[in-house]
């Protein structure tokens, strides 16, 4: 009797039971070797799916060989510990081909890199290679033109997810209750197809779960120990969307055409999210640019000239090595996640390459306060450029990040100033967040809508104009606090409304009973004119010496010279302001100014 040696391949994907069935293997003795045998209960004790469909396998190759003058025998011994370690490097392999040579048999194999070897070795090999039509997996029946998702669990109706993005009905598909068999089986027809066809790859693989892309198909096993039953969700896109079948201002798709190199799309689940990073991905490739995803499962629905890549060796870091080799133009990132994600998706962005990450969020806003804490707040806006919110399958809403130094909305004093991440309405340019420090933690402050003044405020604002409207009929002013204003007045006005030495501004302050800044119209970067102090001038032989009362020493003061900010200046002991000969403040109030009286000193905090 001729002997046939059967490997791991060919015995889970069922491809040596349909050769019996069809008659081509009649009289022969298969062996199986005990290292198969045992790598098949090792899977099924890890609750690996593939173990039980092997397991299952060798119990139908057994029924099957009375009718077939088949003898099925397990032969060989147990590898040993050092065996199995060495299992990913071949060594379980070379175990089977010692084998097939000890017994003088023919290898039957489904594994390409095993039927190399054995032809190699001078060892009798069979390949065999068998399709499954798409018409024989079960789960297919579920589907028509108008399914996004099924949803089947043991011991419950069938479900399904009908519609499109934002407008979708969770519909009971069929009477009949899901048994465990039944969806074993199905689950069984999706792994094994894994093993033979090219548009099907097992992309997570663990215990209780694994998730298989096959085709347009993203298929989700689960079963105890992980969830309590059996269940397998399958998600299938139903629409591709270009750029053009969304509303897009010209100005955002002038955007995204010409600068938008770190764009984050965000929404809910099931909001659309994926489907418009698609269309973004294809949009640039028929702009001549290169394209590349990171997906893990791979399902976004690209043009055959994108490349999608998953993780490497588990990790996106590795993934993004490679990347940088083939020097992308764009990378969609679907999806940015785990914290690890996020400091990848910065480090590509901040080597150039252009970025588009899917973050699930439930406003624009989420999606930013995701990166915070995971990457450092002052390189945010080099990262991210362009927010963009996906409600329904459509454009909601698009944000815009700018990092400025200023004082946040809302604070008065200068000295708050500090880095800001102001946060615009696209569309609009409407300022209507910002994202600053304060204190030890980073916050996220809504910046209200300006509102019109009513009551007490309103009296004390038309008080105010009316003083100041003797000196500029076209007077604005700005309550800042309850005992501080700002008026805005023509350049002109200026030093009559401060008088010599600021002695009238210091007579209206008296009567207002506020402190006021007069600043120059459209010049608000100017600093406040109000806190004009005398003081007396003499020289050393190193310095110039402004002397001012000495009430006012350690505060801060501006030196301006024929109205020409010099420089911001801290009062010394005893009122002395020093400013040594040699220096650029000192050349410049000499080269400027013909007498004191052209220079003036302001105080920065009274």
């Amino acid at each position: 009797m001729s002997k046939i040696v059967a490997d791991t391949s060919v015995i889970i994907n069922g491809n040596l039971v349909s050769q019996i069935e069809s008659g081509s293997i009649r009289n022969f003795e298969i062996i199986i070797p005990q290292s198969v045998f045992d790598e098949l209960q090792s899977q099924a004790s890890k609750k690996k799916e593939q173990g039980f469909i092997g397991l299952e396998k060798i119990k139908e190759l057994k029924s099957l060989s009375g009718s077939y003058g088949l003898n099925v025998i397990v032969s060989g011994s147990h590898p040993s510990s050092d065996d199995v370690k060495l299992a990913g490097s071949g060594r379980i392999d070379s175990l089977i081909v010692d084998m097939a040579k000890k017994n003088d048999a023919i290898l039957y194999t489904s594994d390409r890199v095993q039927y190399l070897v054995a032809q190699a070795e001078g060892v009798g090999v069979v390949f065999l290679k068998s399709e499954i039509k798409n018409k024989s997996l079960e789960f297919l029946k579920f589907f028509d033109s108008e399914t996004m998702s099924i949803h089947l669990k043991e011991n419950q109706y069938p479900l399904a997810k009908k519609g499109k993005p934002g407008a979708f009905l969770l519909t009971k598909i069929s009477d009949d209750l899901l048994t465990k068999d039944y969806l074993e089986m199905i689950s069984s027809q999706i792994l094994e197809i894994v093993n033979i066809s090219d548009s099907s790859t097992l992309e997570i693989s663990k215990t209780g779960a694994s998730v298989v892309q096959h085709d347009d198909y993203r298929i989700a096993i689960t079963y105890p120990p992980f969830s309590e039953s059996f269940e397998i969700t399958i998600v299938h896109p139903i629409v591709k969307l270009s750029l053009d079948d969304y509303t897009i201002s010209e100005k955002l798709m002038g955007r995204f055409s010409d600068s938008a190199e770190g764009i984050v799309i965000s929404g809910a689940p099931g909001s659309g999210k994926s489907t418009l990073a698609s269309g973004l991905a294809n949009f640039y490739h028929n702009k001549g640019k290169i394209v590349k995803t990171f997906e893990s499962p791979r399902d976004l629905q690209v043009d055959p000239g994108v490349t999608q890549y998953s993780k490497l060796d588990g990790s996106f870091d590795n993934t993004a090595d490679i990347l940088l080799l083939v020097r992308p133009d764009y990378t969609i990132f679907d999806e940015v996640r785990r914290r690890e994600d996020f400091g990848t998706f910065a480090d590509l962005r901040l080597t150039g390459v252009g970025m588009v990450g899917v973050v699930h969020a439930n406003s624009p806003l989420d999606a930013i306060q995701r990166f915070i804490g995971k990457i450092e707040l002052g390189i945010i806006p080099n990262i991210l450029d362009t927010v963009v919110f996906v409600r329904d399958g459509g454009i909601q809403k698009v944000y815009d990040l700018e990092l400025k130094v200023k004082v946040p909305t809302g604070m008065t004093e200068s000295d708050l100033a500090r880095p800001v991440i102001e946060i615009r309405n696209f569309e609009d340019n409407v300022l209507e967040h910002e994202i600053y420090t304060f204190g030890e933690e980073n916050v996220i402050v809504p910046v209200g809508k300006k509102v019109d003044k009513v009551g007490i405020e309103k009296l004390a604002e038309d008080k105010i104009r009316e003083t100041f409207k003797r000196y500029d009929p076209r007077v604005e002013v700005e309550i800042l606090s309850d005992n501080r204003v700002k008026v805005l007045v023509d350049e002109r006005y200026i030093a009559s409304i401060i008088g010599r030495g600021g002695s009238n501004i210091s007579e209206i302050e008296k009567y207002l009973k506020v402190h006021i800044d007069v600043v120059q119209k459209n010049a608000d970067e100017l600093p406040p004119m109000s806190d004009d102090i005398p003081f007396t001038f003499s020289e050393s032989k190193t310095a110039l010496l402004l002397i001012v009362n000495r009430d006012y020493t350690s505060m801060h003061a501006d030196i301006h010279v024929n109205g020409k900010f010099i420089s911001s200046v801290r009062i010394g002991k005893k009122g002395q302001i020093k400013i040594p000969k040699r220096s650029d403040i000192a050349r410049n109030l000499m080269d400027l100014s013909s007498s004191q009286n052209d220079i003036r000193i302001f105080l920065k905090d009274f």
